[in-house]
C-alpha cells in the first residue's frame, strides 16, 4: 500500500474541490498536481523535497492560491523530520518569501511551524532569523523585528555577523535609527555589509553628518558605501556635494555601477549641467551600463530633458528601440511637457497607446502638465476623464491641482471651483492658491474672496495671499476693501517678504 494518502494532508486541503471558486483552482497546474497521490517508490523526504521544489518554482501571484501554497508547504515541512536537509529547505522557502512578493508569509510560516512543533524545539539557525528580519524590514514592522531580535538572543544566535547585520538593516529600514546604531555598536565583528547598511540607512533618513562621520571611519570603503552616501545627499537636495562625492569616488579608482549612476542622476538634473549629462552618458556607453540596465537609459532621457536638450533626449529615446518601457515613454513625455511642447507630448501619448503601453498615474500627470503649459484645455479635460473612467485610475491631489491650474489659466474659474468642491480628499492650501492665482489673472473678485476665506482657514501667515487679494480689489476699484485687507495683514503681524534685486 502506498504510504502517501490524502489523510496526510490537513483537512482544509483535502476538502477543497477543484471548482472554479476554489482557492486551489487559482494555483498553477504544477502545484495542483502535487495534490495527487505520489508514487510509492519515492521515500517521504524525497516527496517533500519534490513538493517544495515545485512550490518554490511556481510562486503564486494571487491571494487564494497563496493560502493553499502556504498550507501545502507547512504540511510538507511538518512531515519532514527537520534534519539538516530539512532546515536548509525551510530556510530556502523563508528566503523565497522574504525577498519575494509576500514577505508576510515568511513570518506566517514561522509561526505555523512553531505551533506544529510545540512538543519539541523548532530547529532554526542564523540564516532563518536573517531572512525573518529581512521580512520585517520589507514590511516596515519594527515591533515584529524586535521580537525576533529577542529570539536570537534567547536561542544563542546573537553576535553572529549575518544576524547582527540583518538586525541593523531591519531597524534602519524601519526608521528606528537609535536601535540600529545600538545593534551596530554591539557587533563584535563588522564586515563591509554591516558598515554599508548603517551608512546607507543614516544617509537615507537625512542624518548626513553622522553618516559622513561613519563613512570616514569605515576601514575598507567600497562602491556600495559611496553610492549610499551619494544617494543620501541627492535625496537631501544637496546636488553639489553629491556630485563632489561622485568625482571623489572615481578619483580613488572606484568605478560607478548602474545604481551609482541612478543615485547621481537627479543631482545632475537639478544642477541643469548638460556637460555633466554628456560626460555621464559617454561613461555609461563605454562601460556598457546603458545597454545592461534600462533604468540607466531612462535616467539619461530624463536628465537630457531637465538639462534643456530635448533633441538629445528624444534621440536617445529613439535609439532605445524595443528596450523602451512605460518609464521611457513617461520620461520623454515629461520632458516635452516641461518645455511647453504640448503637441509633441500628445502625439507621443497617442503613439504610446497604439504600441499597447498602458499609462499610469505618473504618465497622466506628465500629460496634464503638457496640456497646462500648452493651454490645451479640452485635451486636458479629455485626458482627465479618460484616466478616471477608461483606465480606472483614481486621481491624486497633484492631478486635481494641475486641472485647477489649467482651468484657472483659461478663465474657467467656476468650473475649477466646482472641481475643488468635488474632490474626494482634503483640499490643501496649494490648490486654493492655484485658484486664487487664476482669479487674480482674470480679475474675478467674487470667487477670489471666497477662495481667500478658504485659505485663511488653513493658513493666515503668508503675506502673498493678502497682497494678491488686495491688488485684485484695487483693480476692481474697491479701494476701501483693499485698504481693509492691508490693515488685517498688519493686525495679524504677517511678515512681509522682502524683495530681492541684483541691481545695486
Amino acid at each position: 500500500m502506498p504510504w502517501f494518502t490524502k489523510a496526510s494532508f490537513t483537512p482544509r486541503i483535502v476538502h477543497h474541490s477543484l471548482s472554479a471558486s476554489s482557492p486551489i483552482s487559482h494555483c498553477s497546474s504544477a502545484a495542483r498536481t502535487m495534490l495527487l497521490p505520489m508514487p510509492s517508490f519515492l521515500p517521504p523526504a524525497r516527496v517533500d523535497d519534490l513538493l517544495l521544489s515545485v512550490l518554490l518554482k511556481h510562486q503564486p501571484k494571487r491571494g487564494p492560491s497563496l493560502q493553499v501554497h502556504s498550507v501545502l508547504v507547512i504540511t510538507a515541512l511538518h512531515r519532514n523530520h527537520m534534519d539538516h536537509t530539512g532546515i536548509r529547505v525551510w530556510n530556502t522557502l523563508i528566503r523565497h518569501y522574504a525577498l519575494g512578493c509576500f514577505p508576510q508569509e515568511a513570518i506566517h510560516l514561522y509561526k505555523q511551524m512553531e505551533r506544529l512543533c510545540c512538543c519539541h524545539p523548532l530547529p532554526t539557525d542564523t540564516f532563518t532569523f536573517s531572512f525573518l528580519l529581512k521580512s520585517c524590514a520589507n514590511l516596515s514592522q519594527p515591533c515584529a523585528g524586535a521580537q525576533f531580535h529577542g529570539l536570537t538572543v534567547k536561542k544563542g544566535l546573537a553576535c553572529n555577523v549575518y544576524v547582527d547585520t540583518a538586525l541593523v538593516n531591519m531597524y534602519a529600514t524601519c526608521g528606528s535609527l537609535v536601535e540600529a546604531k545600538r545593534a551596530f555598536d554591539e557587533m563584535p565583528n563588522k564586515n563591509s555589509v554591516s558598515w554599508n547598511a548603517m551608512i546607507t540607512a543614516l544617509a537615507s533618513w537625512g542624518e548626513l553628518a553622522f553618516s559622513r562621520l561613519l563613512f570616514s571611519q569605515m576601514p575598507d570603503r567600497n562602491v556600495i558605501s559611496w553610492t549610499g552616501l551619494i544617494d543620501g545627499y541627492t535625496r537631501a537636495d544637496r546636488p553639489l556635494e553629491s556630485f563632489y562625492l561622485f568625482r571623489q569616488m572615481m578619483a580613488e579608482g572606484l568605478m560607478p555601477t548602474e545604481i551609482t549612476v541612478l543615485a547621481i542622476a537627479p543631482a545632475i538634473s537639478s544642477l541643469g549641467a548638460l556637460d555633466k549629462v554628456q560626460a555621464l552618458h559617454a561613461y555609461s556607453e563605454k562601460r556598457g551600463l546603458s545597454l545592461l540596465d534600462v533604468r540607466v537609459e531612462n535616467s539619461l532621457i530624463d536628465m537630457y530633458g531637465k538639462c534643456g536638450s530635448m533633441e538629445d533626449s528624444y534621440k536617445f529615446f529613439e535609439h532605445m528601440g524595443s528596450r523602451r518601457n512605460l518609464v521611457s515613454w513617461t520620461s520623454i513625455a515629461s520632458g516635452f511637457a516641461m518645455h511647453g511642447m504640448a503637441n509633441e507630448a500628445m502625439k507621443l501619448f497617442d503613439e504610446m497607446r497604439t504600441r499597447n503601453f498602458k499609462p499610469n498615474r505618473v504618465t497622466f500627470l506628465s500629460m496634464l502638465n503638457a496640456c497646462n503649459h500648452g493651454g490645451l484645455v479640452e485635451a486636458g479635460l479629455r485626458l482627465f476623464i479618460s484616466m478616471v473612467y477608461y483606465y480606472g485610475i483614481e486621481p491624486e491631489i497633484k492631478h486635481y491641482g494641475c486641472m485647477i491650474d489649467l482651468l484657472g489659466r483659461a478663465g474657467r474659474l467656476k468650473e475649477a471651483e466646482d472641481m475643488i468642491a468635488g474632490m474626494p480628499m482634503v483640499v490643501n492650501v496649494v490648490v486654493w492658491r492655484t485658484l486664487l492665482g487664476g482669479c487674480s489673472k482674470h480679475g474675478e473678485v467674487e470667487i477670489g474672496e471666497r477662495v481667500m476665506r478658504r485659505i485663511m482657514e488653513l493658513e493666515k501667515g503668508y503675506s502673498g495671499d493678502y497682497v494678491v487679494l488686495s491688488n485684485m480689489l484695487i483693480e476692481a476699484g474697491r479701494f476701501d476693501d483693499a485698504e481693509g485687507v492691508r490693515r488685517l495683514m498688519d493686525e495679524r503681524n504677517v511678515p512681509k517678504v522682502p524683495g530681492l534685486s541684483l541691481i545695486t
